[in-house]
């Protein structure tokens, strides 16, 4: 079955956006469009841990791996917004793509927000060569979910990844876990708790490249679904990291990354609405070319219900997400609830279309063969990182009671 052309995308509603970052914008949603998605189930099958570098490579001479970036820097300068209309263009191309990319800038944004110039220069300015380097945020741990997240939990954190002070170095020791681009990014932001301090109340944000020693790629993920995007453990052992390589602080790291969650939350949720997006594309293929009765499938009443209320999750969702990206492009601090709020409900529209075109395409969408196996797989993806649902609504609902 053919997809449709992604007749859904936002593009020409992006009049808030210069005409600079529109024409950047457009630009990567045609080869996403027209070079990703074509490809993306042969990535969804390659051995575990591959990654297409050729493919990173053009999304770095359009600007991909430095969207996020100033300007004046020599990075693209995206707004949340912009960032959220082109991770969405990804994700429904091909969201695992779109976190190798998302990944990268989750390292690059505490870099920014040091405003340290050496840090700048050191950490960020690689990422504007020709060669593609990846980077990643270390904070997930096996033991620490919501221990590491929920600033009420942190004295509950078991076997944190620590930093012992050692003069003018802290020496890491831990291991990192579900880590996107783990096993291929050159540098990594890494959570790690001082020592001392109990459970993770001492969370600090050091800046590490992973080719120092005492740092070892663990495990590779075998993951259900975002295969195009590599995961796996980061093993800190005693590596030696400046003490100048600190974002925020000893002990800063908690207010750190709870404002680079809000943030997330955004692109995340329009990765997720892409997501959405991609089934009901996927099922208004079949819908628009399969008959039953003698009718057109989406001539039969059930049919376009299922057909309606995924466009309306589609639509919601990307109302809810550019709003609050909108918020973070223009708010201090950084706001939670609307962050929260839209990656809750574009998460669930994911889940819900994937479910919704999987019933409505039937047989067909159940065979290995079809796409939507692989968009059903990629679903459950988004509910799971920068806020499960049950976390969420432990922010959405502290917001509403306070």
């Amino acid at each position: 079955m053919t997809t449709a052309r992604q007749p859904h995308s936002p593009l020409a509603d992006l009049d808030s956006l210069t005409s600079q970052h529109r024409k950047a914008i457009g630009q990567l949603r045609e080869f996403a469009r027209d070079v990703i998605a074509p490809t993306a189930t042969r990535r969804d099958g390659a051995p575990l841990g591959t990654v297409e570098w050729d493919l990173v490579e053009e999304a770095q001479a359009l600007g991909g791996l430095r969207m996020g970036l100033p300007e004046a820097l020599g990075g693209l300068g995206f707004t949340a917004e912009g960032l959220g209309y082109t991770l969405e263009e990804f994700a429904a191309a091909d969201p695992g793509f779109a976190l190798i990319l998302g990944a990268t800038g989750l390292f690059q944004t505490p870099v920014m927000l040091s405003n340290d110039d050496r840090l700048t220069s050191e950490y960020l300015l690689p990422f504007l060569g020709d060669q593609p380097i990846l980077g990643c945020n270390a904070v997930a741990e096996e033991l620490n979910g919501t221990d590491l997240v929920l600033a009420t939990n942190a004295e509950h954190a078991v076997d944190m990844t620590t930093a012992v002070p050692d003069g003018d170095v802290y020496r890491l020791t831990g291991k990192k876990k579900y880590i996107t681009n783990a096993p291929v990014a050159r540098y990594a932001t890494v959570m790690a708790n001082i020592e001392g301090n109990p459970g993770s109340t001492g969370l600090t944000c050091f800046v590490v490249d992973l080719q120092w020693a005492g740092v070892e790629r663990g495990t590779t993920h075998d993951k259900l679904g975002y295969r195009t995007a590599p995961a796996g453990e980061l093993i800190f052992n005693n590596v030696e990291v400046p003490a100048e390589n600190i974002i925020g602080g000893p002990s800063g790291g908690w207010d750190l990354n709870t404002t680079i969650g809000n943030i997330t939350r955004v692109t995340c949720a329009a990765i997720a609405t892409g997501i959405a997006r991609h089934s009901l594309d996927h099922a208004l293929a079949w819908a628009t070319s399969r008959r039953q009765g003698g009718k057109f499938l989406f001539e039969h009443q059930m049919s376009a219900r299922k057909i309606a209320d995924m466009a309306a999750s589609v639509e919601a969702s990307r109302a809810l997400w550019t709003k609050a990206a909108r918020l973070v492009d223009n708010s201090l601090p950084v706001p939670e609830f609307e962050p929260a709020i839209a990656k809750m409900v574009a998460d669930k529209a994911a889940i819900d279309n994937a479910n919704a075109a999987m019933s409505l395409i039937g047989a067909q969408a159940f065979q290995r063969d079809d796409e939507m196996e692989r968009i059903m797989r990629d679903s459950f993806g988004p509910r799971i990182y920068e806020g499960s649902p049950e976390a969420l609504a432990m922010t959405i609902t502290a917001h509403l009671c306070k």
